[in-house]
């Protein structure tokens, strides 16, 4: 593995065999299966370090085995890896543009594989812009990068897994987790976890977590309705749809599943389905030699995130025979995260949370009201700009997604927030969608 900055890199770059883009699980699983087959293999991530989210920050002694094994193959792969550097714009030819700190690059392949992971779906309620309310995943993350919690007082609040791997992450940094509110009734959790059975590795991490957060008050089928505080979020009100209560905090942790970054497939003009990419046994989209692995796929979790990893790299790699022996592994894990879909789907209530003058689209500042007269999320652009700010809609065009059930219906490059440099450095031709690139 080579680690590079960007610095002093060429504008371009001539063909490698794969190319990858994403160094979570999935990402250094494909990286790794290529580069072990002798594959000229590049891996890009705009992270300081390969690991991706689930594995931030965790460079450092308390890095999970797992994780340190991985890291350790991916050194001995031989796969190039390019961190610090953002893709924000592909071409049908499966040519990337790429910023990193020594400027932009270009960078193409023989076969490309897409892990770029998934975000924290936010939905909006009153207060939940006040200063303290955090993604339940984005204040672990903070955490691990040294943010205060020590002695804080959080509630955590939303649904999926991740609020659970959160909080006890959380409690290891020293908070005080006072509230475990989770939208899903109990009946779903009790089916899911019996339908944990297969995977006893999973019952004994969830036993683990148990354990650390046994003081913590658990509240199933109940949500957050709003957030209050002057300046800094100082109590949260939360309903079972029967009554109400209040818990005081000092953060409001607040995440109701993830939400997959597709926006580079759907440049390349992959097919998606309930906002994933389809792709066949190979992991291989509707675009030849493009694959996808990871929650772009399904949100089904590490396990599942290297198993699709592995299976898209030997087969961009040209041993679809090896990855054959893999395709049950991965259906366990496949229906495992249909498990998943089904314990922690949402709720009709959330769809009512925001008030007329609740913000919507953070960036623009936009309310409730302002988008109610609008039938789909390209009127409520041109309107009020929701969703035209610097996430992008990656925020508000989520929410709307579930809220409204507005499709994205464009996505245009960069598909993330780049230097201007980047942007001049290149014609209109090299930014522009497949679609356009075409015509």
């Amino acid at each position: 593995m080579t680690d590079r900055t960007g610095e002093g890199a060429a504008d371009h770059h001539p063909p490698y065999d794969v190319v990858v883009v994403g160094a979570g699980p999935a990402g250094i699983a494909a990286a790794c299966a290529a580069g072990e087959r002798g594959k000229r293999v590049v891996l890009l991530d705009a992270n300081p370090w390969p690991g991706g989210q689930i594995w931030r920050c965790e460079p450092r002694k308390e890095a999970s085995s797992t994780a340190r094994f991985m890291r350790q193959r991916l050194k001995a792969s031989g796969a190039e890896v390019m961190i610090g550097t953002t893709a924000y714009a592909a071409t049908c030819s499966k040519r990337l543009l790429a910023d990193s700190p020594g400027g932009t690059l270009e960078v193409s392949g023989n076969a490309l594989i897409l892990a770029a992971g998934a975000r924290e779906l936010l939905l909006p309620f009153p207060g939940w812009t006040l200063p303290g309310v955090f993604g339940s995943g984005g204040l672990e993350t903070l955490a691990k990068s040294g943010w205060p919690v020590a002695g804080k007082r959080v509630v955590i609040a939303g649904s999926s897994p991740l609020l659970w791997a959160a909080a006890g992450g959380l409690k290891q940094h020293g908070a005080r987790i006072v509230s475990m509110v989770e939208q899903a009734p109990w009946s779903r959790l009790l089916q899911f976890a019996l339908a944990l059975a297969p995977h006893p590795g999973k019952i004994l991490e969830g036993f683990s977590i148990k354990l650390r957060l046994l003081d913590a008050p658990l509240h199933c089928g109940s949500w957050p309705l709003r957030a209050d505080g002057d300046r800094l979020v100082e109590t949260v009100t939360l309903t079972n749809g029967q009554r109400e209560w209040t818990e005081r905090c000092d953060y409001l942790a607040c995440g109701f599943g993830l939400v997959p970054n597709v926006e580079l497939a759907q440049l390349l003009g992959c097919r998606l389905q309930n906002s994933f990419v389809v792709v066949d046994s190979q992991q291989q989209t509707s675009i030849p030699d493009v694959f996808c692995a990871g929650e772009l796929t399904g949100i089904g979790g590490m396990d599942c995130a290297l198993v699709e990893g592995e299976i898209a790299g030997l087969c961009a790699a040209g041993f679809p025979e090896e990855a054959q022996t893999l395709y049950r592994r991965r259906d366990s894990w496949r229906r495992f995260q249909d498990k998943i879909a089904e314990a922690f789907a949402l709720r009709s209530e959330l769809k009512n949370l925001a008030a007329p003058d609740t913000i919507v689209c953070r960036c623009e500042d936009v309310r409730r009201r302002q988008i109610d007269p609008y039938q789909n999320s390209r009127e409520a652009k041109l309107q009020t700009r929701c969703g035209m700010g610097p996430c992008q809609g990656r925020i508000c065009g989520a929410a709307n997604a579930f809220l409204r059930g507005w499709d994205n219906d464009s996505v245009r490059p960069p598909v993330l927030p780049v230097p201007l440099a980047a942007l001049a450095s290149h014609t209109p031709m090299h930014l522009a969608s497949p679609t356009e690139a075409k015509d």
